[in-house]
């Protein structure tokens, strides 16, 4: 029934009920409008917040590292400390220079509080990005019969914490960086043979993504 007739038959009887009338109308006959609208909005999220968010987060780690050296011209103090890294990596391998920095590293984890933050970083990069990679095992974690995990198999052998037979499995959280450590008996894990990258997509990612 359009405005007209309501008005017609005294049904809208105050400004705010045609208001409501109109509103009614306009959802009624512009049902597929607003669905397209709606559902091309939502898509148009999903391509566009990922991109935003990459770039923003590309954009202030540029800043800020570029920041630490006070060049006049922007990504002058970037290019530096990259440069600077790759220049110590090639290098490293030295005998005089090997021996300064095992006298480095050996200084910093005798120091107390100051050993605890260059272990646990020294560490996690060497778990990603050193010759011993510790998430390169990715497994699945019987917690019940009813009841399984994905994770990263970090120590194969617990014999030097007095536990043989367990193992130490690493489980990522969901849309975080953090994580906990599990320590399970060796025969409640499965090897998974698959890419490791893959597994700790899936696992980020909620589910969602297959790497």
């Amino acid at each position: 029934m359009t405005i007209v007739e309501l008005s017609q038959r005294g049904a809208v009887a105050d400004p705010a009920e045609e208001i409501n009338v109109r509103h009614i109308g306009f959802v009624e006959v512009y049902p597929e409008t607003m669905n397209w609208i709606i559902k091309n909005f939502l898509r148009g999220l999903v391509i566009v917040v990922p991109f935003a968010i990459t770039v923003y987060v590309v954009y202030i780690a540029f800043i800020r590292l570029d920041s630490l050296l006070a060049f006049r011209f922007p990504g002058v103090g970037l290019a530096v400390i990259v440069v600077t890294i790759i220049l110590i990596g090639a290098v490293a391998s030295n005998f005089l220079v090997r021996k300064f920095l095992e006298l480095t590293e050996l200084l910093f984890t005798r120091a107390p509080i100051v050993r605890i933050i260059y272990a646990a970083v020294r560490d996690l990069l060497e778990a990603f990005v050193g010759d011993q990679k510790r998430f390169d095992k990715p497994v699945v974690v019987q917690i019940t019969d009813d009841f399984m995990t994905l994770g990263f198999v970090t120590q194969e052998d617990l014999g030097f914490l007095a536990m043989p037979g367990n193992v130490a499995v690493y489980l990522p959280f969901s849309y975080s960086m953090a994580g906990t450590l599990i320590v399970v008996p060796a025969g409640r894990v499965r090897r998974l043979e698959t890419n490791s990258a893959a597994v700790m997509a899936l696992v980020v990612s909620g589910g969602v993504s297959r790497g």
